[in-house]
């Protein structure tokens, strides 16, 4: 199981932002990432029908790639369907949920904190789950924010749009005074200029794609599943492997540019 690959799948493009936190913390590794852009956004999708996509794609990577972990890089999925994938399935299983809470937790210094996500990831009521375990001392604004996804994906970043969009969409959070942002979906990394501006620079944003890849790290030496660290040094880096049920060209264009050049090339999967 040593030699086997870390899986990872999204809805499309958000999940990179862990991809280059794991590729980054654990270059020895080996990597399937699968990016669903076929039926993104998973967001306005019941969640029902957001489980049914999860547990297929993670039959592909479990079953038939034989990753040795599964990261579901996705929000909304794993709202939707991370303690399902945990019964189902015997490799570890980790979510972005909880590692973004406890590191949202630790980063606030007035208790008054936020979260944004898709649609669905508010209405599942997983944060505020979250954060109620993680502690009882914060006080939580959670935000749905539609539209975002998609103006990640079409790649405008910092555009006029997306910034009435954001002013609209995070007014509660800036009446309530909070001082912690988490980035409840792993696309919303890539907006954080226009989220600062909207914010206010005192308020500190929080994405859970780091404390995923700390978390990843510490099972993997629990379980005894790392690659020798002695791989990367030597000149045998891990290679990742990027999967699209989309368009082939858009996934390579747009992935490289929010990844970087590891993602030179990605394959075509359909269901």
């Amino acid at each position: 199981m040593r030699e086997g690959p870390l899986g990872m799948f999204d809805s499309g493009f958000g999940g990179l932002t862990v991809a280059r936190a794991v590729i980054d913390l654990l270059p020895e590794e080996d990597i399937v990432y699968l990016g669903d852009t076929g039926r993104y956004p998973y967001g306005p999708r019941p969640l029902d029908e957001v489980a049914r996509f999860a547990h297929q794609i993670a039959e592909e990577l479990v079953e038939r790639r034989g990753v040795k972990l599964l990261v579901v890089a996705c929000n909304t999925a794993a709202a939707a369907a991370l303690d399902s994938l945990r019964d189902r399935f015997e490799v570890p299983v980790i979510g972005v949920i909880e590692p973004g809470v406890t590191a949202m937790v630790r980063a606030t210094v007035t208790g008054r904190v936020g979260v944004i996500g898709t649609v669905g990831t508010i209405n599942s009521g997983a944060y505020q789950r979250a954060v109620e375990a993680e502690s009882d001392d914060v006080d939580l604004v959670a935000l749905a924010c539609p539209g975002f996804v998609e103006f990640v994906e079409r790649g405008e970043f910092d555009t006029e749009q997306v910034h009435v969009l954001a002013q609209r969409l995070l007014a509660p959070a800036r009446e309530a005074k909070i001082d912690s942002l988490l980035l409840g979906c792993t696309h919303y990394p890539y907006l954080a200029r226009t989220l600062i501006d909207v914010m206010g620079r005192d308020v500190v944003l929080v994405s859970s794609a780091d404390e995923t890849a700390f978390e990843v790290r510490r099972v993997l030496g629990e379980l005894d599943l790392a690659r020798p660290r002695a791989a990367a040094l030597e000149g045998r880096p891990g290679v990742t492997t990027f999967i699209t049920t989309g368009d082939v060209n858009w996934f390579e264009e747009l992935g490289r540019r929010l990844l970087g050049p590891e993602l030179d090339r990605a394959e075509q999967h359909s269901w």
